[in-house]
C-alpha cells in the first residue's frame, strides 16, 4: 500500500471527512481489519482564510510548498490539497515536489466524462467560481463546459461556506438557498452540479436535488484510494 499525503486543515470539517471516506475505501476493498496509510498535514486555517481575502497567493504557494514538502519528506508517496480553492496554487506544489499531486479537478472531470456529460454547474467559494484555474483546466483539458452562478449568488455562497460549513453548522435553511441557485443553473442546461467547495457535501444532499451531485471531497479521496492500492 502506498502512503497518501494530505495536506489538510481547510476547513478541518472537510479533512475528516477525507480521513473517513480513504480509511473506508480501503477497508472496503482489503476488508478485514484494513485501513489506509496516510499522513496529514493539517494547518491552522484562519491566517490562510485572511490571506484569501488578500489575494496573497504567492504566500500561500509558498506555505503549502513546505508543507508538501515536509509530507514527501516523511514518506508520503502523493499529496493532495484537501480543498478546492487551494487549488489555485497547485501548479507550484506540484513543481516543488518530487511525488505526485492528485488534482481535485482532473478527478472531478473524469468522474464527470464518465457520466457521459458535457455541460455541468460550479458552487465552490468566489475564488473558485470567479477565476479560471479550476473552470478553466476543466474545459481545456477535458472538453466540458462549465457554468456558474450570478454575482449576488455566489457572494451568498460563498458567505454560508464560510460562515457557516467551515465552522460545522449545518443549516437547513441554508441547503435551500442551495438548491433554489441549482435550479436556476439548470434551467441555464447545467446537467450535474460540481460541489467545488470540500465543504458543500456536508450541507447539500443528492435525496434533495433533482441534478446529479458531483462530490469533490469524495470523488478525490476515491482517486487516492486507487492511487494507494494500484
Amino acid at each position: 500500500m502506498r502512503v497518501i499525503g494530505i495536506l489538510g486543515g481547510m476547513s478541518w470539517q472537510s479533512t475528516q471527512g477525507y480521513y473517513q471516506l480513504i480509511n473506508q475505501g480501503v477497508a472496503d476493498r482489503l476488508g478485514g481489519l484494513h485501513s489506509a496509510e496516510i499522513l496529514i498535514r493539517s494547518v491552522d486555517f484562519a491566517p490562510i482564510a485572511q490571506m484569501q481575502k488578500q489575494e496573497q497567493w504567492g504566500q500561500m504557494a509558498d506555505l503549502l510548498c513546505s508543507h508538501a514538502k515536509s509530507l514527501e519528506k516523511a514518506g508520503a508517496d502523493c499529496v493532495l490539497i484537501g480543498t478546492n480553492t487551494m487549488h489555485l496554487v497547485a501548479d507550484e506544489v506540484a513543481a516543488a515536489i518530487s511525488i505526485p499531486l492528485l488534482h481535485i479537478a482532473d478527478a472531478t472531470a473524469k468522474a464527470i466524462q464518465s457520466a457521459n456529460l458535457n455541460k455541468v454547474a460550479l458552487l465552490g467559494t468566489v475564488f473558485t467560481m470567479q477565476k479560471d484555474f479550476y473552470k478553466g483546466r476543466i474545459k481545456e483539458l477535458f472538453g466540458i463546459d462549465v457554468i456558474v452562478p450570478h454575482a449576488a449568488e455566489q457572494a451568498l455562497i460563498n458567505k454560508i461556506i464560510y460562515d457557516e460549513l467551515c465552522l460545522g453548522r449545518i443549516n437547513p435553511g441554508s441547503e435551500e438557498t442551495y438548491l433554489k441557485v441549482i435550479r436556476e443553473l439548470e434551467a441555464q442546461g447545467a446537467q450535474a452540479v460540481i460541489l467545488g467547495c470540500t465543504e458543500i457535501g456536508l450541507l447539500v444532499k443528492q435525496k434533495n436535488c433533482s441534478l446529479p451531485l458531483f462530490d469533490t471531497t469524495q470523488i478525490h479521496a476515491t482517486s487516492a484510494i486507487e492511487f494507494a492500492l494500484t
